[in-house]
């Protein structure tokens, strides 16, 4: 197998279903992934130890394993949880395989590499900032809100993924953090460059909000591609329809020339309004069977490969893909 250079931002569960289907498609894959977590396993390793948080970094490795045995196996080594009543409760294999890593190293990024070697993972692995971040938003609050209406700042991926209210400035902290430089040259060399699915505030903004790869972005000749959640997500976009997500990236990046939007034909009730949309952004939308069988709020990564594959194999000026037809 071979394919054209690809890089997929985002974390979370939304970019391991993007790199799942990825790998399906190419050999030159490089995920970039954001560093901002500080719930969980990761936060307690990020507040005790002072590293990146490494559980998006795990995930996305994991999604790279291949499908034979050894990356199977390896897989769900990585992703094991630790079950008990002490200190290890909660902590992942693969989260405490990367800090080790990284404490002998002294390096986030052959770390990666190394555990990547392991894993036998089809594709490289970068965090987006060598420093570990904070997500800050200012949040509208409904007058039926506990604390009142107007306006407020919450502070942390877990705070603002969960907020009841609704995102209306999103920021970094520190601001304008420095960029990994080995994802900034992956954006700069790729031929495609992947956006979604994910958690939009706190897995995908936060890309176009560090300045080298905003710039990398900015300057790339890759072709971008947009691929939408299958449903609002609890909490941070509740209430969004699909074309409001193209809306908000917009806002954050007015720059950011779009080529495709992918979406799945039964998520998008109103899709000459997102054809709308997407257009003022340069993109095509297309629309194609990407859900999960058995999950209508899963991507099924063999469909969603199908609509890369034709997607990266295609001119982009004719519609429809083949997949869209299925």
């Amino acid at each position: 197998m071979s394919g054209p250079a690809v890089v997929a931002l985002g974390g979370g569960h939304g970019l391991a279903a993007s790199l799942k289907a990825l790998r399906r498609v190419t050999d030159e894959l490089t995920a970039v992934v954001t560093v901002a977590d500080d719930g969980g396993s990761s936060g307690r390793l990020r507040r005790e130890l002072g590293v990146l948080p490494p559980g998006d970094l795990r995930m996305a490795l994991a999604a790279l394993c291949g499908d034979d045995e050894w990356g199977q196996t390896w897989s769900r080594v990585a992703q094991h949880r630790f079950r008990s009543e002490g200190e290890l409760h909660d902590h992942s294999v693969g989260n405490l395989l990367i800090v080790a890593l990284w404490e002998l190293l002294g390096d986030s990024v052959a770390g990666l590499d190394w555990v990547a070697r392991l894993l036998g993972a089809q594709g490289r692995v970068l965090p987006m900032s060598v420093v570990p971040l904070d997500i800050e938003a200012v949040v509208e609050l409904d007058d039926e809100d506990e604390n009142g209406g107007g306006l407020a700042t919450v502070r942390g991926q877990v705070a603002v993924a969960s907020t009841s209210g609704r995102v209306v400035h999103l920021g970094l902290v520190p601001d304008r953090p420095p960029a990994c430089t080995e994802a900034v040259a992956a954006v700069t060399e790729a031929e495609w460059v992947v956006l979604g699915p994910g958690s939009w505030f706190t897995s995908v903004i936060p890309h176009l909000l560090v300045p080298g790869l905003a710039d990398a972005l900015s300057g790339s000749s890759a072709r971008r591609v947009v691929v939408l959640n299958l449903a609002p997500q609890p909490g941070e976009t509740a209430g969004f329809a699909p074309e409001t997500h193209l809306e908000v990236l917009a806002g954050y990046a007015p720059w950011l020339r779009v080529d495709a939007v992918l979406a799945d034909r039964d998520a998008v009730p109103h899709p000459d309004v997102l054809r709308t949309v997407a257009a003022s952004l340069g993109a095509a939308v297309h629309l194609v069977p990407l859900a999960s069988g058995d999950n209508p709020l899963v991507h099924d990564p063999d469909r969603l490969a199908a609509a890369f594959r034709d997607l990266f194999t295609s001119d982009l000026s004719a519609e429809p893909l083949p997949s869209d037809r299925i």
